[in-house]
């Protein structure tokens, strides 16, 4: 693996999966992987559990981390060829993109999208600028469309779970859209779907109300339906998550509150483990009574975001010494 910035650098999921189920069982099993390398951690937006469980990662493989806050801490970045840098950004990308590169063995980044240019946020433009001049293996710790640290751990969690309590046969995962107050981005719904159709060992079902379809490159052969009620039907797994219009690009189309998952839409489930990324508005996105459940896995799934993240690592290191 030189890079991680969709499931398309992944050559095979369930053994990066079953690493990092291993790395669970044996955090240090590889402490001195990493010793003398070090990864630097860029947020141009904001984290929590991104940042903390990729520098566990990084410290349980000998490796040390860096973490640089651009929006808070550096210069403003211009990030378009040819400007003529007479208004408020103060560093071109060119310039510092390329000193990251020798400061640093990987560059781990976080971006986010602007919810306004379709064509721009799609093409990927921010992180795309650091992989062509820093030289160095990035990571992505989400970008404009995807957040594959985030899916690897869902299906880390997955399959824990049925390790766990044994399904007998193909889990049905449906990914329901849920109401929030403000436009997020398809992020983590993309990256959710482009994962669970490429490990391709699910029944798998989006549900949302009418004009959220997402980019049909990520829903790819998902079945997809409006009717959240029928979707639920006998699911196993039950992934609540936001987002907002990607055909009227950004836009927040719904604020149908019945959208929201309660206790009793899950007596149709087959005792559904209920799944977010977190952080969860409760009460809008997800029930108390959901969250406060059995259902709910929502802590173990962000606990393994440490193993998805050191399976990662240790890959990217194996595979540039």
């Amino acid at each position: 693996m030189k890079q991680f910035l969709s499931v398309n650098d992944v050559p095979d999921i369930n053994a990066l999966v079953d690493k990092a189920l291993a790395y669970k069982a044996s955090p240090f099993m590889d402490k001195a992987l990493g010793v003398g390398k070090r990864i630097g951690l860029l947020f141009l937006n904001p984290s929590m559990r991104t940042r903390i469980s990729t520098q566990v990662a990084a410290q349980n493989l000998g490796m040390e981390s860096i973490v640089f806050n651009v929006d808070k801490e550096g210069w403003a970045l211009e990030f378009a060829e040819g400007a003529v840098m007479n208004g408020t950004s103060v560093e071109h990308i060119k310039d510092a993109a390329p000193i990251l590169g020798q400061y640093f063995d990987i560059l781990a980044i976080r971006t986010f999208p602007s919810l306004i240019n379709k064509e721009e946020d799609y093409s990927e433009f921010l992180i795309n600028q650091f992989i062509s001049h820093a030289c160095i293996p990035v990571v992505s710790l989400e970008s404009a469309t995807l957040h594959p640290l985030q899916s690897l751990a869902d299906l880390v969690t997955i399959k824990e779970q049925i390790l766990q309590t044994p399904l007998h046969k193909k889990p049905k995962i449906v990914l329901s859209w849920a109401p929030h107050i403000k436009p997020l981005p398809q992020c983590v719904a993309n990256s959710f779907a482009e994962w669970v159709n490429g490990w391709g060992e699910a029944d798998f079902v989006i549900t949302h109300p009418e004009g959220y379809e997402l980019d049909s490159k990520f829903s790819g052969s998902a079945v997809i339906t409006h009717n959240q009620e029928e979707a639920l039907k006998n699911a196993d797994f039950v992934y609540v998550k936001n987002w907002s219009a990607y055909n009227d690009y950004g836009k927040i189309l719904s604020h149908d509150n019945s959208w929201m998952l309660t206790e009793a839409k899950m007596k149709t489930t087959n005792n559904a483990k209920v799944m977010h990324c977190l952080p969860v508005r409760r009460n809008i996105e997800l029930s108390d009574e959901i969250l406060d459940s059995s259902y709910s896995i929502v802590t173990k799934e962000a606990g393994n975001r440490v193993w998805s993240a050191q399976a990662v690592l240790s890959e990217i290191l194996k595979s540039n010494n």
